[in-house]
């Protein structure tokens, strides 16, 4: 059944249009941000890291994509597991995806409304949330069609903020500029804290890429469903580039112990040339960069409620429609009101305790990642490169979930994230053994 959260006219999609939605997704504050925690454990040594977890994205998303060609279904992983695994397996891969987003929303808003103060300090927090989770919802509840559009711009604006950086951190290294550098190359280390360091940053490299599993949801909307390989390969190569080039000049301009989690890099960096304009654009961008996954990950999860609901794993009530487009009007409320008891717990939360908890529903994607790897090992039997391929890139994401435990903080986030992720499949396994001891219909027709 077609996912009533993308209506009747979404129409379908370009591999260009899906390559720009998929950048949309993935160039967020996963890498405008959280690459700063990447540089401070891993140093110099973060620029392999990211090829590594470029390398591990792209054979995830291949074997999602290839699922996809082969057949094109909405629910994308979540659907596919069911198929491989069983009835199940559908139900706690949705559960445990949705879950995992709606974790990470209250502090994906709550950082939106820091970055804005930067601008109106006195404008209080709570109202920015609320004026941005608002415009993600009604952005989210036009569909499909609406959502790619929306993404496509702000794909737009980040690639072009980060080109532009690029371009003005070359220029000042490379004296062009009449600004004073530092050469702080020299002062950063390849293992500034040992081996340890660079395992625990690895997992910061994965989140830098965290998104492809919405463009893989979208993947099925492609005119021509073949075309996702494609799509993925473009975006990851073109976004994995920008990565590098960019974390290579910052390490050029700022020595990485002056690195922390709450400012950018890349306004780190253009601070330390004096560029107080750019680093107001850059406010703007992270704004963008932060709004733009909220969104992505927004239509995700409503839609992937919206498919549970149609497969009996959730209450019927959320398929219901409103309106000419359709909407899914109550699946779009409990989706509001999941993000607002995230938000009031990131806001009234101890922020340690909260950070732990965001880290737990960042870790459970990655155990999605997971999930798809071994339903496509299951599903499409692969064989030779294929094979050896997603066995990497499982090997590479067990690495970095692993490397949290290196690290006191990250480690309670790993303990959370395992802890959720048990309730997720006792509750599986209870719904498991309910419908089974129900008799069939062909029993109850029976004299």
């Amino acid at each position: 059944m077609k996912s009533q959260l993308d209506g009747k006219n979404d129409g379908k999609l370009s591999w260009i249009s899906l390559t720009l939605f998929g950048a949309g997704c993935t160039l967020g504050t996963g890498f405008f941000l959280g690459t700063s925690l990447a540089i401070h454990w891993a140093g110099i040594s973060v620029l392999v890291l990211l090829i590594l977890a470029a390398a591990g994205t792209y054979f995830v998303f291949g074997a999602l994509a290839q699922m996809t060609a082969e057949d094109p279904k909405e629910g994308a992983f979540r659907t596919y597991a069911g198929e491989a695994f069983g009835r199940w397996a559908g139900f706690g891969s949705g559960w445990m995806y949705w879950s995992s987003e709606m974790l990470i929303m209250g502090s994906s808003l709550t950082a939106l409304g820091l970055f804005s103060q930067f601008w109106f300090p006195t404008f209080p927090l709570w109202a920015f949330v609320a004026i941005y989770a608002c415009i993600g919802l009604f952005i989210a509840a036009l569909g499909a069609k609406g959502l790619t559009q929306t993404e496509n711009v702000l794909a737009v604006i980040k690639l072009a903020a980060t080109i532009a950086f690029i371009a003005i951190a070359g220029a000042a290294c490379l004296g062009w500029l009449n600004v004073k550098v530092t050469p702080e190359l020299l002062k950063n280390e390849w293992f500034p804290r040992g081996g340890k360091g660079v395992w625990t940053g690895l997992i910061y490299a994965f989140f830098a890429f965290a998104g492809i599993e919405v463009m893989g949801l979208m993947a099925a909307k492609l005119k021509e469903p073949k075309d996702a390989v494609k799509s993925g390969r473009v975006m990851l190569l073109s976004v994995s580039t920008l990565y590098v080039v960019a974390i290579a000049l910052i390490l050029l301009l700022v020595p990485s112990n002056q690195l922390t989690a709450d400012e950018s890099p890349l306004v780190k960096a253009m601070s330390s040339i004096g560029f107080t304009v750019v680093v107001h654009i850059l406010n703007g961008v992270l704004i963008i960069a932060g709004f733009s996954t909220m969104v992505a990950s927004l239509y995700a999860i409503t839609s992937m409620l919206v498919k549970l609901a149609e497969d009996g794993d959730a209450p019927k009530r959320f398929t219901k429609t409103w309106g000419k487009k359709e909407m899914p009007l109550q699946a779009l409320v409990c989706t509001a009101g999941g993000l607002i008891l995230s938000t009031l717990l990131a806001l009234w939360m101890p922020k340690s305790l909260f950070e732990y908890i965001t880290t737990a529903g960042s870790l459970v994607l990655m155990y999605t990642w997971l999930l798809i790897c071994l339903t496509y090992i299951k599903k499409m039997k692969p064989v030779k490169w294929n094979r050896i391929k997603v066995w990497i890139a499982m090997v590479l994401i067990v690495a970095a979930v692993a490397g949290t435990s290196m690290e006191k903080a990250s480690r309670t986030g790993l303990l959370a994230s395992i802890g959720l992720v048990v309730v997720i499949g006792i509750i599986t396994y209870i719904v498991h053994k309910v419908r089974d001891s129900r008799p069939t219909k062909s029993a109850l027709s029976k004299p």
